[in-house]
């Protein structure tokens, strides 16, 4: 008659089992982690695959020979399959161009002597929403030169919600955007929107800006990767802040590291703001990647009286900059007339945040 086993016996065939599935795990995990490798290559940043889950589940529930229940093995491998999982997006994100465990240091740009992120004091990025005439545009340069603003924006192709809004003075507006800033000794940024302009735009600009409606266009992000000028780019109005940091990744994978990300809020059920401005967004993007990050109030409030405690809360909280639109006269404005500062308007601003510009806020 067979002796029953001891329960010595018994737990130590049970170490040398979970000794096995361990070595098993680790295998398998090495196996996950070359196909999380090779989905990055391909450009599939979407890892999760729920019909190819669903699949293994089905087999491994069909092979189950007891004593646990089907839905014990699935809510097993369930968890396996997790793991697995966030083993492949750690992975990715690893390797990602935008990521601080790729690049620890900050990014610091410096364009023609205006240095950007990194231990650089904030920068102030000002100007009219558009570029509407010579007269506008003269005055505003000087005034905004004169308060010590390094970098003049104004858009020359404008993106409207109608297509009847006034839609900028293209290549004349670029002209003219270039002439005063240069006249003033400062950089000019305004936005492309179309992969077919990013040469002249580029030719008369110090920076490109991708607007918020652009963010996700992906031919567009490319090509201003491929002009060797520094690069402006919003959030979406809905993005993540994972789609935003990939759509970074767009512009520097096409050799161009001089990126600056904008959070400018984003759209939720909120009516009494344009936008929602997303702040813990500055935080974690400024953990998450080496790239400066400035805050474009402007579009965040939609009104003027909210945009001295948010841009103050934007440097608490670590931002780069402050991007901020003025106008000579905001009521005769052809775009965004509501949200403008006029120049009274800005030496307000200008005096608040005066004690917050000297150095970056740690975070």
């Amino acid at each position: 008659m067979t002796q029953p086993r001891t329960i010595e016996d018994l737990r130590s065939e049970i170490d040398q089992i979970n000794r096995d599935l361990l070595k098993l795990l680790s295998q398998r995990a090495a196996v996950v982690a070359q196909i999380g490798h090779a989905k990055t290559q391909e450009g599939r940043p979407n890892h999760y695959d729920p019909a190819r889950e669903e699949q293994q589940l089905r087999e491994l529930e069909a092979l189950n020979p007891g004593p646990f229940t089907g839905a014990t093995v699935k809510s097993l491998f369930k968890e396996i399959f997790k793991a697995s999982l966030a083993l492949e997006e750690s992975n990715d994100k690893k390797q990602l161009l935008v990521s601080r465990k790729v690049k620890k240091e900050d990014t610091v740009l410096d364009i023609d002597g205006v240095r950007i992120g990194g231990d650089a004091p904030p920068i102030i990025i000002a100007g009219p929403c558009s570029i509407e005439s010579e007269e506008q545009m003269e005055q505003t340069a000087e005034y905004l030169a004169g308060k010590g603003v390094k970098i003049l924006r104004g858009g020359a192709y404008k993106p409207r919600t109608s297509p009847y809004g006034f839609q900028g003075m293209g290549v004349d507006g670029l002209i003219l955007g270039s002439r005063v800033a240069r006249a003033n000794k400062m950089l000019f940024v305004t936005e492309v929107m179309d992969t077919r302009d990013v040469e002249v735009v580029a030719e008369y600009a110090d920076m490109l800006q991708v607007g918020a409606r652009n963010m996700h266009n992906f031919a567009l992000l490319r090509e201003v990767g491929r002009a060797r000028r520094p690069v402006l780019l919003k959030r979406g109005l809905s993005a993540t802040i994972e789609e935003w940091l990939y759509a970074a990744e767009y512009i520097l994978s096409e050799g161009n590291n001089e990126v600056i990300l904008c959070e400018r809020g984003i759209r939720t059920f909120e009516k009494w703001t344009r936008n929602t401005l997303d702040l813990s967004a500055v935080a974690l993007a400024k953990q998450e990647t080496h790239l400066p990050v400035i805050v474009d109030v402007t579009h965040a409030a939609g009104r003027r009286d909210l945009l001295i405690p948010l841009a103050k809360a934007a440097l608490a909280v670590g931002a780069d900059g402050i991007h901020i639109e003025v106008h000579p006269s905001p009521a005769t404005a052809l775009s965004d007339n509501e949200q403008q500062l006029d120049f009274a308007g800005y030496d307000r601003f200008d005096e608040a945040l005066k004690p917050m510009m000297k150095v970056p806020a740690g975070v």
